[in-house]
């Protein structure tokens, strides 16, 4: 019911991570109808750890932190529990959606497909820093 620009082809779940209080992102790539999870970037290290994911580290010139999946998960959709504590947050090119409700939780499934409407703003702080991830947007799908 909402849509975001799939911009080349990737998007991200933006977070702030519950035990380190850190700007967090998974990052996706789009094929057809489906998903692909590729990376995850964080403003610490520590996130990334806590997955527990193999997978290639690196720094953004930024500072962010990068983990490229060994692995990467693909998906057909994605059900999320949604909170204003995690903020979970849709980001596509320099455009964010919140997918969190003002109080309480609320149960979110993403999904693509084709849509004519753009929603979303521009992303406001914690993820206006995440938009330097766009590189890893790029590629990751090399990965």
């Amino acid at each position: 019911m909402n849509g975001l620009p799939v911009v080349a082809g990737s998007f991200a779940i933006a977070y702030v991570h519950s035990v380190y209080k850190a700007p967090s992102a998974e990052v996706f790539t789009v094929e057809g109808r489906r998903f692909t999870m590729r990376a995850v970037v964080s403003a610490s290290d520590s996130v990334l750890d806590y997955y527990a994911l193999d997978g290639t580290r690196s720094r953004t010139p930024e500072g962010l932190w990068v983990l490229r999946l060994a692995t990467p998960a693909t998906y057909d959709g994605l059900s999320l529990l949604a909170t204003p504590i995690g903020r979970r947050t849709l980001l596509a090119g320099r455009r964010c959606l919140p997918l969190y409700p003002a109080s309480g939780a609320a149960q979110v499934r993403v999904a693509v497909r084709v849509t004519p409407v753009v929603r979303g703003r521009a992303c406001r702080p914690p993820y206006d820093g995440l938009r330097a991830a766009g590189p890893v947007l790029t590629t990751s799908r090399s990965s």
